[in-house]
C-alpha cells in the first residue's frame, strides 16, 4: 500500500521553503530557495508576486515532487507573508509589486483618515485591532489615491496564500485569518466582511469568499498540473499567514499557548477563546473556528543582527560565541531595535535605532549582544501588552532560525523571566500547511502529536533581576530621544 504525504509551502519575507511529510508527521524532504525584497523608497516594502511567489512556488514543488514518487499525495497546503496588498485583474493577473504587510509603512495619511472617519473606538470594537501599517484597508485607500489607474483595473485583493490557491484551483476565496486583517473591513464578532464599511474602503470591488485556513476551497485545475508536476485533482486547503501556520506547526493551538518566532522579524501569536481587543496589538481570528488570537510583531529582529554581521564581515556561528563571553548588560551597553520602525507596541514607523552608552572599548562582541539583547527587552514588551489586554500566557513555544544556538534564546528567558519549550521541529510554517492540509483532507494521523517538544529554556535568576535596571532604562530611552528619532526620520525622508 503506497504511503500517504502531504506537501507544505510557504512564502516568507527573505526565503521560501517546502516540507513533504508523512501522514503522521515525519518529514520526508525539505527545500529552501532564497529571494530578494524591493524597497524602492524608504517605507515602502514589495515582492513581485510572478517573481517571487510563484516562481519560488514552482521550484520548490519540482525539487520536492520526485520525493513523493511512490506515494499518495493526499493534499497541499500554502501560507505566505501577510497581511499584504496584492492587486489583481480578473483573472487574477496582477497589476503591480504586492505591498507588504506592517513594515511597509507608507499608508500613514490613510490610517488617519480612516480612523478619523470610523472612529479609533469603533473600529477597534469590530476589528479586534487599531489601524496602523499592518492594516490592508488604508494600504488600498492608498492604492486608489496614488495609483488611480491600477486601482480602476482591479477586480481581485490577493494575499500571497489566496494568489497561490487562485493560481491553482482558480478560486477567489481567503481564509478568515487573513481577512481579520484587513481592517477595517472584517468584523471579528459577525466573521464576516463588513457591509457597512467595505463599500468606503474599497469601493467598486468584491472581495473574496471567506473560508477556514483548514477547508479545502478547490483542487489543482489541468493548467497548473501542466505548469507545476501536481497531479490534477490534488486537493488544496485554504491556507493563511504565515505565521498561523507556523503556530500550528509547534502546537500553539489551545488557550493559553503563545508562539515567539525568532526570523528576520519577531512575531508572537497567542491563542484565544474570546476575543480581547488592544490598541497596542493585533486581536485576530485564529486558525480554527473556535479560537481568536492576539498577535505582536517587531519590525526588526534577525534583520539588526544580519545587518550587523554584514558590517563586521563575520560569520554568525563566530559573532554568537564572542558574545556568549560577554557577560549580561553587554559592559554597559543598551540598544533600541528600531532599525525599520516599529510595530506593536509603539507602532511607531518613525522609530529609529540607538546605540546607547559606546565607547572605544566596546567591539564587535559587545555590540552584537546588545541587539540580541534589545531585541530580547522588544520581546518583554510585546509580551507585557498581551498581558495587559488579558491574554494569559500558559506556555511560550520558540520556533524559527534564532533558535539555533542557544544563546539568543537563552537571553530571551533571562530577560523575560519565563521558560520557553522547543519543538522537533522548527522547519516553519511550511510544515504548519502540511498539518492543514492533513487536517482538512483528513489524511493527517494523531495530528496533535506530529511535533513534540524536545527541550526546554529557562531562565537564570540571577541574570534576571541584573536586567531589571536594563529594561527599565531600554523603556525610557524611547520615550525621551522619541523627537529626536522622529527629527531624523523626517530628514531620511527628505534626503530621499
Amino acid at each position: 500500500m503506497a504511503e500517504t504525504v502531504l506537501l507544505g509551502i510557504d512564502i516568507g519575507t527573505s526565503s521560501s521553503k517546502g516540507v513533504l511529510v508523512s501522514a503522521d508527521g515525519r518529514i520526508i524532504a525539505r527545500a529552501t530557495r532564497p529571494h530578494d525584497t524591493s524597497y524602492p523608497h524608504p517605507g515602502w516594502v514589495e515582492h513581485d508576486a510572478e517573481g517571487v511567489w510563484w516562481s519560488d512556488f514552482l521550484a520548490l514543488v519540482q525539487e520536492l515532487l520526485p520525493a513523493a514518487e511512490g506515494s499518495e499525495l493526499a493534499g497541499l497546503g500554502v501560507s505566505g507573508i501577510g497581511p499584504v496588498l496584492l492587486p489583481a485583474d480578473g483573472d487574477g493577473k496582477p497589476l503591480r509589486a504586492a505591498i507588504l504587510y506592517g513594515v511597509d509603512t507608507r499608508a500613514t495619511v490613510e490610517i488617519a483618515e480612516l480612523t478619523a472617519e470610523f472612529g479609533a473606538d469603533e473600529i477597534l470594537r469590530r476589528g479586534g485591532s487599531a489601524l496602523t501599517s499592518q492594516a490592508v484597508g488604508p494600504k488600498i485607500r492608498w492604492l486608489a489615491k496614488h495609483e488611480p489607474e491600477i486601482y480602476r483595473r482591479t477586480e481581485k485583493l490577493l494575499m500571497c496564500s489566496s494568489y497561490l490557491v487562485h493560481r491553482l484551483t482558480g478560486r477567489y476565496v481567503l481564509d478568515h485569518h487573513s481577512a481579520s486583517q484587513c481592517d477595517p473591513l472584517y468584523d471579528l464578532a459577525a466573521r464576516d466582511w463588513s457591509a457597512e464599511w467595505a463599500p468606503a474602503v474599497a469601493p467598486g470591488l468584491a472581495l473574496p469568499e471567506l473560508a477556514w485556513p483548514t477547508e479545502v476551497v478547490g483542487r489543482v485545475g489541468a493548467k497548473a498540473a501542466a505548469e507545476t508536476g501536481l497531479p490534477e485533482g490534488l486537493p488544496v486547503t485554504a491556507g493563511t499567514v504565515d505565521a498561523w501556520a507556523e503556530a500550528t506547526s509547534v502546537g500553539v493551538r489551545k488557550p493559553g499557548d503563545v508562539m515567539l518566532m525568532y526570523g528576520t522579524t519577531m512575531f508572537f501569536v497567542q491563542v484565544l477563546t474570546d476575543p480581547h481587543p488592544h490598541p497596542a496589538l493585533w486581536g485576530t481570528a485564529g486558525a480554527f473556528p473556535d479560537t481568536y488570537t492576539l498577535a505582536a510583531g517587531m519590525a526588526t529582529s534577525g534583520a539588526v543582527t544580519d545587518w550587523l554581521r554584514r558590517l563586521m564581515d563575520g560569520d554568525f556561528a563566530d559573532l554568537v560565541r564572542k558574545a556568549a563571553e560577554v557577560p549580561a548588560g553587554s559592559r554597559g551597553l543598551l540598544l533600541l531595535p528600531y532599525f525599520a520602525g516599529e510595530r506593536t507596541p509603539i507602532f511607531d514607523p518613525d522609530a529609529r535605532g540607538i546605540v546607547a552608552g559606546l565607547t572605544t572599548s566596546h567591539g564587535q562582541a559587545e555590540l552584537y549582544r546588545a541587539a540580541l539583547e534589545g531585541i530580547a527587552f522588544g520581546v518583554r514588551h510585546n509580551l507585557e501588552a498581551m498581558s495587559e489586554a488579558g491574554g494569559t500566557a500558559g506556555r511560550l513555544v520558540a520556533v524559527g532560525g534564532g533558535t539555533q544556538g542557544g544563546l539568543w534564546t537563552q537571553i530571551v528567558s533571562d530577560i523575560t523571566g519565563q521558560e520557553q519549550q522547543i519543538p522537533a521541529e522548527t522547519v516553519g510554517a511550511a510544515f504548519g500547511d502540511a498539518l492543514l492540509a492533513g487536517i482538512g483532507t483528513g489524511a493527517a494521523v494523531a495530528p496533535d502529536d506530529w511535533n513534540p517538544v524536545t527541550s526546554t529554556v529557562r531562565p537564570d535568576p540571577a541574570r534576571t533581576e541584573r536586567y531589571e535596571a536594563f529594561y527599565r532604562h531600554y523603556r525610557n530611552l524611547y520615550e525621551s530621544t522619541v523627537d529626536i528619532a522622529h527629527f531624523l526620520a523626517a530628514e531620511q525622508h527628505a534626503a530621499d
